[in-house]
């Protein structure tokens, strides 16, 4: 019997199996995919994650971006230099939730990859895991699979507030100029942005929404914005994907089990960054679980706490943004992204250096007599 049982090997599980692993505890990660695995993700990622590992991130790092350009309708231009301690780093997820795997493997975690979870029970203080390789127990249960796992639902999370949100991406393979440089376009799409964000041997291109609204023909202005970099995107592959949105506080444990990364809809609403809150969730996972190993019956509940109020009080703030931003994008983009101070804060807010709580009072107040 394993200490732990982590289903999903995303950022999420492999944090929580790196860092159950590294505290001695019996860990096994099952994933439904052979890795390394493709995720569609545009792969911008906070620089400010180095602070809870102890491993250098450099091989898993396909190139770093300093600068933010944004656009308006392809025009309207606003560029900045990010004045941070270090760039976003620009990953491809095959490579990054791989290489994080490939630590906690050498802290003693097992894989098991290609082996799909068809069901879960739980028996008086374990958890068994089920799938088509067989049975395994474990006395706790990390739920880490994904927007579309089941995990949460067979957990019996069925009443939660669950926001998806939908995104559409192509992996463009180029010659990369100005790789330095990523690119949001607030103008082509409804309720949401387009983004380019370059890797070594091409660019992510995607476009996502983040509020509720009208169909929008996604491939059709995809296809449009690629077209502005020269890039055809009809001839890469395109991946749909959702995107589960923080939508307000949630309790994310149950018996001997808790929910982290999209299966705990932890996704900011604003920006759609995925990756660092994921792996926030896995490092509290990790902490949770292993203190109920060692016998703290109320662990688990001061998960659900942590995150909700160290994770979801600044979400809050990103919800309130995201519904004004969104909604009168030109006034955003006018009031917002056009002053001088704009991009700098954007940039320190994916760098993990700001969070919105510090600056979204003010924006707030810029927004509102136009929105409100």
């Amino acid at each position: 019997m394993y200490d732990c049982i982590i289903v999903g090997a995303g950022p999420a599980g492999g944090t929580s199996a790196y860092h159950l692993a590294k505290r001695g505890r019996s860990v096994l990660i099952l994933e439904k995919e052979s890795l390394p695995r493709y995720k569609p993700c545009g792969g911008g990622v906070s620089p400010s994650i180095a602070e809870w590992f102890d491993f250098d991130f450099s091989p898993a790092i396909s190139i770093k971006a300093n600068t933010i350009r944004c656009t308006w309708k392809m025009g309207d231009p606003v560029e900045a230099e990010l004045k941070t301690p270090e760039p976003v780093w620009m990953v491809r997820r095959d490579v990054f939730d791989y290489f994080l795997i490939q630590q906690a493997q050498k802290q003693g975690a097992e894989l098991k990859d290609n082996v799909e979870v068809t069901g879960i029970e739980f028996q008086s203080d374990r958890w068994q895991v089920n799938t088509a390789n067989g049975s395994f127990t474990g006395r706790y249960l990390i739920a880490a699979d994904g927007a579309k796992g089941p995990m949460a639902k067979w957990l019996g999370f069925k009443e939660r507030k669950r926001r998806l949100a939908g995104a559409l991406e192509a992996e463009a393979p180029a010659q990369v100029e100005n790789g330095h440089i990523a690119h949001f376009e607030f103008g082509m799409v409804k309720n949401g942005y387009l983004w380019n964000f370059p890797k070594a041997d091409g660019y992510s291109i995607g476009v996502g929404t983040f509020i509720g609204g009208e169909p929008q023909d996604f491939k059709k202005i995809l296809d449009e914005y690629g077209n502005s970099f020269g890039l055809d995107v009809k001839t890469c592959k395109q991946y749909g994907h959702a995107l589960c949105l923080w939508n307000g506080e949630q309790k994310l444990h149950t018996d001997n089990a808790i929910l982290a990364g999209e299966a705990a809809c932890v996704v900011d609403p604003f920006t759609a960054e995925g990756i660092r809150p994921s792996i926030f969730t896995g490092l509290k996972a990790a902490e949770a679980i292993d203190k109920a190993v060692g016998g703290d019956i109320n662990a688990l509940e001061k998960y659900s706490d942590v995150i909700n109020e160290e994770w979801g009080t600044d979400m809050a703030w990103a919800q309130k943004l995201a519904g004004l931003f969104y909604r009168f994008p030109g006034v955003g983009y006018k009031v917002g992204v056009k002053r001088p101070s704009a991009p700098q804060m954007m940039g320190k807010i994916l760098c993990g250096q700001l969070r919105y709580g510090d600056v979204a009072g003010r924006a707030i107040k810029r927004l509102t007599p136009f929105g409100g």
